[in-house]
């Protein structure tokens, strides 16, 4: 995975989180009150909203696959 750290993340960016002390990498997202969400790519997992602490440390923007 080819990331951009200190990048401020937009809307429908994948990043790397760490998020309640654990880290995750998901679609970055706000809800209706603008607090930042994680959305998972796979629909069978539910979104991570923050409980106690949130920090985005890198943007994906690109990932290379070798076989």
């Amino acid at each position: 995975v080819l990331m951009k750290r200190k990048a401020a993340p937009r809307l429908g960016d994948i990043v790397i989180a760490e998020v309640d002390g654990g880290g995750t990498m998901k679609y970055y997202r706000k809800d209706k009150k603008g607090k930042p969400y994680l959305e998972p790519a796979n629909p069978k997992y539910d979104n991570i909203y923050p409980e106690e602490s949130f920090r985005v440390a890198a943007i994906v923007k690109a990932v290379i696959r070798k076989y």
